[in-house]
């Protein structure tokens, strides 16, 4: 009954939908699962806009965390900011995409949350390179959020959180970690 319907159930895959709304103008919903390439296919999609949104709405419960980063800097790139919705999931790796907005709104009642990074990619690798790469990777995303003017302190909560379960980050946090930079009902 928001803004913006919510898609139920989420798309196995990213959409991308203009949804025009009194309250925030034309919002750029992304709902469903970061899918690999997902990044490169929202590049075409925001090429093919005549007009840019006036602000990108998040539904998401995660998944690529290379696309996530990639999404997130393209958005800060154009200027874009980004908005987590009433009732709105925004988990996993979507908080990366959400750190990307130049100013970030979170609702209330939005879930936003986080967990250790899944590493699962059907390959055996010997201990140390696993090890190696999974840091390289903690390393890119702390940097990332540093970059976006969040603190990297709210990963924490995920590398706590095993990828089975998740941190839900109350207002407090939100505001304290700069993740969120606005609050709404």
């Amino acid at each position: 009954d928001g803004p913006v319907r919510l898609p139920d159930p989420l798309p196995d895959r990213l959409e991308f939908s203009i949804r025009p709304t009194e309250a925030f103008g034309d919002v750029l919903l992304l709902a469903g699962a970061i899918d690999p390439g997902a990044a490169p296919r929202l590049r075409g999609y925001l090429a093919d806009l005549d007009a840019p949104p006036d602000v990108v709405a998040l539904h998401s419960p995660g998944g690529s965390v290379r696309d996530a980063l990639d999404i997130g800097r393209m958005l800060r790139d154009e200027g874009l900011n980004t908005l987590a919705l009433p009732d709105a999931a925004c988990l996993s790796a979507c908080p990366y995409i959400f750190a990307g907005g130049v100013e970030r709104t979170a609702s209330r009642t939005a879930w936003i949350g986080l967990h250790q990074h899944a590493y699962d990619d059907g390959s055996i690798l010997p201990a140390f390179l696993a090890v190696e790469q999974i840091q390289a990777g903690q390393g890119e995303t702390l940097r990332y959020l540093s970059d976006m003017g969040v603190d990297p302190l709210a990963l924490a909560h995920g590398l706590e959180t095993p990828p089975d379960d998740i941190y839900l980050l109350v207002e407090e946090e939100l505001l304290r970690y700069r993740l969120a930079t606005a609050m709404i009902d």
